[in-house]
């Protein structure tokens, strides 16, 4: 991975490789970005051209043998950590167990988020990827040795939000006495799950979104769809490169249908089909359930652009364009902003286990209520 091949993002590009040229490296650093962003990439990016010994101005040659290991995902000195799972096989949730599973993923791009991680490694149901204490703990034995061929030995955290609290802590006591030689790069798209104790030890890289002007033609370079569709989904898209590049290959509108039926069933009362739906959303995954709520508040934003009349701001694609000014024709502003904000106590509430199906259903109740007392 090469800064190059990142669209867009000049700016940090170039923050990014003046300080390795200046030598200005902070030993913890933390990539923050939009969920699906380029967060990732930027920062397997920085890590090549940190180790290229053949760079080429502000970038990374590509082709020595310390890019090729770093984009493999085989470098010695690079340790890596992120969310796992426990399995028949796997016993214990710890990152060296998946490595051959997490370097074809990321081969395939860096740009995804968890929700396919998880979904790689076949996590049914309401299971959720975390980096445990103990992976945080063993990394002093890790990262004792000096570095094998590089300058530095890297800690590569990814989705370091799925830190829980104890591993957390464990972690925060490695980077306030870090070995010598050892940098740290972490990367979240929601740093507010971090301790503030750990974000306050990092040098915080704000990535950012990818302009539209930029991300454009990337989709299209990287999929072969037309120029206007690609334009349509990096407009669409609010910084997910991973879900744009996944619609541009198949624009499957499920999360749009299902949700759907959800306000339709809402909008009618009808207690039937809100049982149904909310037995299909309990089957669904965590990250799933997750992306519906996420799904649903983008809707939300979208019909309040149409109702406060400045549809030029909305962001879809065509096919649902005509549902959301038909759907926003049942709203009013005081409604979306009720509705979204019981939709957020339901995500809130998600990312602390309570049941999936008890949560929908009441969410679905409290919606009726709101949709029926507008009147």
């Amino acid at each position: 991975m090469r800064f190059q091949d990142i669209p867009g993002l000049h700016v940090v590009k170039k923050q990014l490789s003046n300080a390795v040229q200046n030598q200005h490296i902070a030993h913890a650093q933390l990539f923050q970005g939009p969920t699906g962003g380029a967060q990732t990439a930027m920062a397997l990016a920085f890590v090549s051209y940190l180790f290229c010994t053949q760079r080429e101005g502000d970038d990374a040659c590509g082709t020595c043998p310390s890019c090729q290991k770093v984009h493999k995902g085989i470098h010695p000195d690079i340790v890596y950590l992120f969310p796992s799972i426990t399995t028949k096989k796997v016993k214990e949730a710890e990152s060296d167990a998946f490595l051959p599973e997490w370097r074809k993923f990321m081969l395939e791009s860096p740009f995804r988020t968890i929700a396919d991680w998880l979904t790689y490694l076949g996590a049914e149901g309401n299971r959720q990827g975390n980096i445990p204490v103990e992976e945080t703990r063993k990394l002093i034995q890790k990262i004792s040795l000096k570095p094998f061929e590089a300058p530095f030995k890297i800690v590569f955290i990814w989705n370091a939000e799925t830190l829980n609290l104890s591993s957390g802590n464990a972690l925060l006591k490695t980077l306030e006495e870090p070995p010598s030689s050892t940098l740290f790069i972490l990367i979240c798209s929601d740093p507010q799950k971090l301790l503030t104790t750990i974000i306050s030890r990092t040098q915080r890289i704000n990535v950012g979104t990818v302009d539209e002007v930029d991300l454009a033609p990337f989709l299209t370079e990287k999929t072969g769809i037309e120029l206007e569709k690609a334009q349509q989904l990096a407009i669409t898209c609010e910084g997910n490169i991973s879900w744009a590049l996944d619609k541009a290959v198949n624009e499957n509108m499920s999360a749009t249908t299902w949700f759907a039926e959800w306000m339709r069933a809402v909008y009618s009362k009808n207690l039937i089909k809100i049982s149904l739906l909310a037995d299909q959303f309990d089957a669904f995954s965590k990250e799933d359930q997750k992306s519906v709520l996420e799904h649903t508040l983008h809707i939300f934003r979208q019909c309040l652009y149409q109702i406060s009349g400045t549809s030029q701001l909305i962001k879809s694609l065509e096919k649902e364009r005509g549902f959301i000014e038909n759907f926003s024709k049942t709203l009013t502003g005081e409604a979306i902003g009720k509705m979204s904000e019981k939709v957020s106590e339901v995500h809130y509430h998600l990312e602390r286990n309570a049941r999936a199906k008890m949560l929908h259903l009441d969410l679905s109740l409290q919606l009726i209520r709101i949709f029926h007392a507008k009147n």
